[in-house]
């Protein structure tokens, strides 16, 4: 081998050593990168705290949030605030201030919003781990997390957790700066009030979700409210006796319940935010039934003012609800149980999206349910067709308006009227005053007759049966005189009296008659008819039909009958 062969061989020896040495270096800063982005880098953390941090107590999220909660309920709030990051505070102001953050932090934590420690990862990386792979985020670790997120004013501050690795040490989970800055706000809002500074340490105690005090002053705050809610009650109903009888008086009986739970809620309201301030499970719950039962009272009262309204209306407007009345009163008054049912349904649409928000429903299940929407979109309609097809139609009747509120219709061969039109039912009066209750998807699939549409008046026909040999111009002459002297009668010009019908004994003899309304029709008919039977019975009383029976086939007409 030559000199020169040996030298090239070197060359490429070192050439193959440089690129094995170039890749493993790109490699390994690459590696390095790609962990950097799992965890904050430090090289301390805390060192004006007194002792050391734990370590294996911070591992994964739970854990430290586990750590945090068991010490602070021991008073180890030393121990506690190590699992802050203090690094925006000097080492003096760390051990000035790190105890007094971690237990102001704890009181937030009791008082705020309740922290669910199981719902947090238990995974060094907090992999957020879905099965399903419906969560566009699964499989990727993150190292920060958000614990809460509370308002205070217009300001919303976050709580979160922040994985850090110091120096050479494993990574662990604590409290971000950011999050520690927000302590002092949080705490002026969510903190205890002055009335607890004057309980005895004592029964500050934790007694399951609750403190000690706390059992024993939530019996009497209800008491108390109950008192106060029958107070305004009595207060109220006490007012009405000195208002004028009628729609004022009416309206303020039925809004005593209402006005005295808004009451309630309103003094609830201060108590717990200006008096006293009650643990977070208690508090949060608190706080929705309260907007619940407001939202659900003044819903009440603007239900109550509208059917106060109404009442209002048919009394003064409309009077007894029949078709006699003018028309643009029933189209009011059927608008207005129109507005009623929107009303309810803007209500029950709104308490339900606010609870549902306040509840935090949503961030728990809302994939879940989006995913299964169109399952559970055939179970509501398949549990709930019935209803919704009465809603729907109620919907349809009020806006397309076939009938009003006081129309004559006539339904399955029963007069009725329209007395309301509700969310899944219509109701009838009859005309002997019974009511009938119809499905509202019923009356809308079946054929009715609406008397009312149009104008109320009414051609009716009355028959009657006479002799033969009865003188119909003497019938009709008469009739026309009884039909004239009825009020309930109108245009005169369209009476009519003829013989429509014969039979071997008898003649049918039919009157016509232009009624106001229906039922006016039907009781002037019923008039004339007594008044043309006592007639003929006074007068005539052999143009009664009268049976014939036949005693001889010899025509008489004939004047050839022979002797018997």
């Amino acid at each position: 081998m030559t000199m020169k062969q040996s030298w090239q061989g070197w060359r490429v020896m070192v050439a193959v050593v440089l690129s094995i040495g170039l890749g493993l270096g790109v490699a390994q800063a690459e590696e390095t990168k790609n962990q950097e982005g799992l965890w904050y880098s430090t090289e301390s953390m805390n060192t004006g705290l007194p002792g050391e941090m734990d370590e294996a107590m911070l591992r994964t999220p739970r854990e430290a949030m586990r750590s945090f909660t068991e010490l602070t309920d021991k008073g180890d709030f030393e121990g506690a605030a190590h699992i802050l990051n203090l690094t925006d505070l000097s080492p003096t102001e760390q051990r000035e201030r790190g105890a007094m953050l971690a237990r102001k932090l704890s009181e937030v934590f009791r008082r705020g919003k309740w922290l669910n420690i199981s719902s947090l990862s238990g995974r060094r990386d907090a992999v957020i781990e879905d099965a399903s792979g419906k969560d566009s985020r699964a499989g990727e670790p993150r190292r920060d997390i958000e614990l809460v997120s509370m308002e205070v004013g217009s300001d919303a501050y976050d709580i979160r957790l922040g994985r850090y690795r110091i120096s050479d040490h494993e990574p662990v989970w604590m409290i971000t700066p950011e999050s520690v800055r927000a302590i002092p706000a949080l705490y002026d809002r969510y903190g205890p009030s002055r009335f607890e500074h004057y309980i005895p340490d004592r029964f500050k105690t934790p007694m399951g979700l609750l403190k000690l005090w706390e059992w024993f002053a939530i019996p009497l705050v209800l008491l108390m409210l109950w008192l106060i809610g029958k107070a305004v009650h009595a207060l109220i109903g006490f007012m009405a006796r000195w208002l004028p009888s009628g729609s004022p008086s009416i309206f303020v009986i039925q809004i005593q319940g209402p006005v005295a739970m808004i009451v309630v809620a309103l003094v609830t309201q201060m108590l717990i935010e200006y008096v006293v301030s009650f643990s977070a499970i208690f508090a949060t719950t608190l706080r929705v039934a309260l907007i619940t039962v407001m939202a659900w009272s003044a819903g009440a009262i603007a239900l109550t003012l509208v059917d106060t309204f109404m009442l209002h209306l048919t009394r003064h407007m409309v009077g007894q609800i029949d078709d006699a009345k003018p028309r643009d009163d029933r189209k009011l008054l059927t608008t207005l149980y129109a507005l009623r049912r929107v009303i309810i349904l803007v209500l029950v649409i709104s308490v339900t999206i606010y609870v549902l928000s306040q509840v935090k429903l949503f961030e728990t299940l809302g994939m879940s349910i989006l995913a299964s929407a169109s399952v559970l979109a055939v179970l509501v309609g398949v549990a709930g067709q019935a209803v919704l097809g009465n809603i729907l139609s109620s919907f349809q009747l009020s806006l397309a308006k076939p009938v009003r509120i006081g129309d004559l219709v006539m339904f399955e061969g029963q007069w009725c009227y329209v007395e309301g039109i509700f969310y899944t039912y219509i109701r009838l009066r009859v005309w002997n005053e019974r009511r009938l209750i119809v499905p509202v998807t019923y009356f809308a699939s079946k054929a009715f007759e609406n008397l009312s549409a149009g104008n109320t008046r009414e051609y009716r026909s009355m028959e009657l049966n006479v002799h033969l040999n009865a003188d119909i111009a003497v019938l009709r002459e008469k009739f026309l005189e009884f039909a004239q002297e009825e009020d309930d009668v109108i245009e005169h010009h369209k009476l009519l009296c003829s013989v429509t019908a014969q039979t071997i004994s008898a003649q049918t003899l039919t009157c016509f008659l232009m009624a106001s309304d229906p039922i006016s029709g039907w009781r002037a008919e019923a008039n004339i008819r007594e008044r043309m039977l006592a007639f003929i019975r006074d007068h005539h009383p052999d143009w009664w039909p009268r049976n014939v029976m036949v005693i001889s086939q010899q025509d008489i007409t004939r004047g050839d009958a022979d002797a018997p």
